[in-house]
């Protein structure tokens, strides 16, 4: 996609805002928001030039901490928001930023929508497989047999596989990341940007409260091997749930499906040359008829 640069070089810390973050000492939430600095310093983007959409949980908060436009809305809408921030003004480069729970309970039913519709935004899906705010129920990504103490005879519910959903519903660019590995997750946020399209990246993100995976990550995840194919998708289907390990990196990449707003532009071109939806007729239409 087209970056709108800063005018002046801005290091990481100029794109913090004055809110300091309140998540637990330790959340790899804090790992996402540094690599995140990173990543918008990296690429040079204007702060007038982002926007941050997010929804309800530890996640939601993540708006605030970013010196850019930010949108903290309501339980699972982070993806309806960010879809109309990008749709009013297409010049922005748009993030929606969600938790497991945010983006796979209630807000489940617009992620297959923003992913075939290929809406040019970035999805950052904070997944601790836990609800952290709420005190430690599980979520829509914990393992089955959770044992906490809103489930003390252990979870019954399977649990969703987030990039097997995406990947089913047409998303076209695909990646997993984790907060232990802060240099690797900058990378793939910074391709996921570039991307022209839906890019949906699930960062694992342990909650040091409720569901500290960070040692059991660190001993199962690994790179995606280099002979992946990225344009593969079924390839990216089998790789999502390997039982040998949990796999990192850029899963799917496709490029040749045009973005949401361009078919838009196309759709709004047609109609300006057609003339028979000019607001500024209907405008005349109307005030002659009062």
């Amino acid at each position: 996609m087209a970056i709108a640069p800063a005018p002046v070089p801005l290091k990481p810390a100029d794109y913090k805002s004055s809110v300091k973050p309140i998540w637990c000492p330790g959340c790899g939430d804090f790992g996402v928001l540094n690599s995140f600095y990173k990543m918008i310093s990296d690429l040079q983007l204007a702060p007038e030039k982002v926007a941050i959409a997010s929804g309800i949980g530890c996640s939601g908060r993540f708006p605030a901490f970013v010196n850019a436009y930010g949108f903290h809305g309501v339980h699972g809408r982070a993806l309806p928001l960010a879809t109309g921030i990008k749709l009013g003004n297409p010049e922005l480069t748009v993030y929606a930023v969600s938790g497991d729970g945010d983006a796979f309970s209630i807000g489940m039913g617009h992620v297959p929508h923003a992913a075939r519709r290929n809406i040019d935004i970035t999805y950052i899906v904070m997944d601790n497989e836990i609800y952290g705010l709420t005190k430690g129920q599980p979520s829509p990504t914990s393992v089955l047999g959770m044992e906490k103490k809103a489930s003390p005879y252990g979870s019954i519910d399977a649990p969703v596989d987030p990039l097997r959903v995406v990947l089913a519903a047409g998303a076209t660019f695909v990646a997993r990341a984790f907060s232990g590995r802060p240099k690797e997750m900058t990378e793939i946020l910074k391709a996921a940007t570039l991307h022209r399209g839906f890019a949906c990246v699930q960062v694992f993100s342990p909650c040091v409260t409720f569901n500290n995976t960070y040692d059991a990550l660190k001993a199962t995840a690994v790179d995606l091997p280099a002979d992946h194919d990225v344009t593969d998708r079924l390839a990216a289907v089998r790789r999502t749930s390997d039982p040998e390990a949990t796999y990192l990196g850029v899963f799917y990449h496709d490029t040749s499906k045009p973005s949401y707003d361009m078919l838009v532009a196309g759709v709004q071109a047609k109609s300006r040359a057609s003339g028979r939806f000019d607001l500024g007729r209907l405008f005349e239409r109307y005030n002659a008829a009062g």
